[in-house]
């Protein structure tokens, strides 16, 4: 075997493996950087070039992608407040807390950091799985895999901060936006009121732009300022950040590890481990204060995770043909056009190409972070530049990226309608993260729950890996509350201050430290309400195992709700008006845009917002604003060509593209 690793090694070194991995690089970073496309896009613009490659070289390429991507969109998250995939939601909260400091270069240099050590741990662990990995893996059931998601669920306590409340409601409503579509236990489809959009339910890329991209392209758009309120040298805080990784080798380890470890679990990868990470980076803090304004461990955690999480995925996809990501799943398509047959044939003959893979992976993460930092300078440099200049590429970026979720109509109304619900949440502070969790591992924790239930019936839930991870829930719900009990301890004698997250949103809502009732918290009651009253009407006549998963997350919304009401009730809670009267014309526009697009076609539509954008609200000259604009269009229909796409076709684009 240690033959075969060295002859492997060398194998990578050769030329044309290293040019076409250094392709499969350039390709990751470029789709890292586009918010919002991720691992799925770019692996399908590679997958129609492998016919007639050599394997070897073949899977330089792909590692090469799937490598970097995770590194690659950091940019967008910290510099732009956009995820770039959803792998790096999380890094948003500080990340772009930072950016807006003046403080890119040291996010980012942290963040490279941590990616590429996370990466090469990463690879280290898919190295050890090849020998050790069936028995573990073949271990979990699916009551183990229902714990884990509720594991995650868990997470809220810590990212919701002092409105624990209000976080788990927005649980509850990410859950129940989760379970739209069809029940896996019974194929009846729930809550898609007769629309065909929602007959799958929303995608993962529309939801995360939505409640993300969509507030934070608002909130600066008000300011009409650079992203940065103060510019500092960025030469600074490269040094900086790297010393704050070497500070923080701890926490480096321990979420590259867990990234590592649960990348290997199928479905759990991806969106959930950076949110994991990011929520016991907070949990092992002692000083909190700091988290979702700016603090680096907030970067640090995700960032070492994201991409050790991406080798992690290889290991069920290699050992057993199951797919751990998304990502994953179109690189298992690219292995059956090579002629490979994934699984344990494959250690057994073909152990040469399976040291490729690992080596290809660790060297990727090597260069990906290298180039990163080299390209760092001039891309952070965007932080700088007037967000309103930034403003309409950077939502033709989004519009783009939400249309290829399903390629459909809907993909932008949808878009739209879940951004003005992140609006509301942002303004009113209530836990954004908290609500893309609960979407995130809705189908996951449905699915696991039937199949334990099914497979194993009352003694699914005996297993001793089940009281483990239940063990596990019970410290990561039981320690913030000890916390929270031993700060009143040590402040019984100082001004009450309340600690809240900022990641969990923007708390407007909060002055002074005393509780407030909002507007938009009465807004949120009562459409909460209204969808909890909708989800009764429509599981009425559906079985019990169809009907029972919305009717929990319901239950959740409506008993926070509830216990929200008595805490603010017996808090003495003060009144407090937040005007909307801004955002709401930002929302508005949008809403035309996608009524223009309907129209005029994508193509059209985004050439003409993007001029009339940068001529009459960012005011740049004639020239420069018909260079952006023809860029964007440019780019839509390139990316239409390598993506074999069919843009939404008005009356304008019907014209051109005949």
């Amino acid at each position: 075997m240690f033959d075969v690793l060295l002859s492997s090694l060398g194998q990578v070194f050769t030329l044309p493996h290293l040019l076409y991995m250094m392709l499969g690089v350039s390709i990751g970073l470029i789709v890292g950087i586009i918010p919002g496309l991720g691992g799925i896009a770019g692996m399908s613009i590679l997958l129609p070039f492998l016919y007639g490659m050599d394997p070897a070289i073949a899977l330089g390429m792909l590692m090469g992608l799937v490598a970097v991507i995770p590194t690659g969109d950091t940019f967008a998250s910290v510099l732009l407040g956009i995820p770039g995939s959803s792998a790096s939601q999380a890094t948003v909260l500080d990340g772009f807390s930072l950016a807006k400091k003046g403080q890119a270069a040291r996010a980012l240099s942290s963040a490279f950091l941590s990616s590429m050590i996370g990466g090469l741990i990463g690879a280290i662990v898919l190295t050890l799985f090849i020998v050790v990995a069936r028995p573990v893996v073949l271990s979990f059931s699916s009551s183990e895999l229902f714990m884990l998601t509720l594991l995650g669920l868990s997470m809220v306590a810590v990212l919701s901060g002092g409105d624990m409340f209000k976080g788990l409601a927005a649980c509850g409503l990410g859950l129940l936006v989760g379970g739209i579509g069809m029940a896996p236990a019974t194929g009846e489809f729930r809550l898609n009121l007769d629309i065909d959009y929602l007959y799958d339910g929303l995608p993962l890329v529309v939801v995360g732009l939505g409640i993300f991209a969509l507030p934070e392209i608002i909130d600066l758009l008000k300011g009409r300022g650079a992203i940065a309120n103060q510019t500092y040298a960025l030469g600074k805080g490269w040094r900086q950040g790297f010393g704050d990784v070497a500070r923080e080798r701890g926490l480096v380890m321990r979420c590259a590890g867990a990234g590592s470890l649960i990348g290997t679990i199928p479905g759990l990868a991806g969106s959930v481990v950076d949110w994991l990470t990011y929520g016991h980076a907070v949990q092992s803090a002692k000083d909190k204060s700091q988290f979702g304004k700016g603090d680096i461990r907030g970067v640090i955690a995700p960032e070492s995770a994201n991409n050790a999480t991406a080798c992690g995925a290889m290991v069920p996809t290699l050992l057993f043909g199951i797919p751990g990501s998304g990502t994953a799943a179109v690189f298992l398509g690219g292995l059956l056009l090579l002629g490979l047959q994934p699984g344990i044939g494959m250690i057994e003959t073909h152990l040469d190409l399976t040291y490729t893979i690992i080596w290809s992976l660790a060297l990727a993460n090597i260069l990906g972070a290298a180039l990163c930092l080299g390209l760092a300078g001039p891309v952070a440099s965007l932080t700088r530049v007037r967000f309103v200049i930034l403003a309409p590429l950077i939502t033709t970026l989004i519009l783009f990226a939400a249309y290829q979720a399903t390629r459909s109509t809907g993909d932008l109304i949808a878009l739209g309608l879940v951004g003005l619900l992140g609006v509301l949440m942002k303004r009113a502070g209530w836990s954004r993260p908290a609500f893309l969790i609960g979407f995130v591992l809705a189908a996951g924790a449905e699915t696991y729950f039937y199949q334990a239930v099914q497979f194993q019936g009352s003694s699914a839930f005996a297993r001793p890996g089940v009281a483990i991870i239940a063990a596990m829930i019970g410290i990561s719900l039981f320690l913030p509350l000890l916390q929270h009990f031993r700060r009143k301890r040590t402040q019984a004698n100082e001004p009450i201050s309340q600690f809240k997250h900022d990641g969990a949103g923007d708390s407007e809502a909060q002055e002074g430290g005393t509780l407030r009732l909002s507007n938009i918290d009465i807004i949120l009651f009562i459409g909460l309400l209204a969808l909890s009253l909708l989800t009764w009407h429509e599981t009425r006549q559906m079985s019990l195992l169809g009907s029972v998963f919305p009717l929990l997350a319901m239950a959740i919304i409506l008993a926070s709700m509830a216990a929200e009401a008595v805490r603010l009730t017996l808090a003495s809670a003060g009144w407090t008006w937040l005007p909307l009267r801004e955002e709401m014309l930002w929302i508005l526009g949008f809403f035309a845009l996608v009524g223009m697009i309907l129209s005029l076609g994508l193509v059209s539509s985004a050439i003409l917002f993007c001029l009339g954008f940068l001529l009459f609200i960012a005011r740049l000259k004639p020239w420069v604003a018909v260079i952006l604009a023809a860029g964007a269009g440019v780019f839509l229909v390139a990316m239409a060509h390598f993506m074999s796409l069919t843009y939404p076709s008005g009356i304008l684009d019907a014209l051109w593209f005949r």
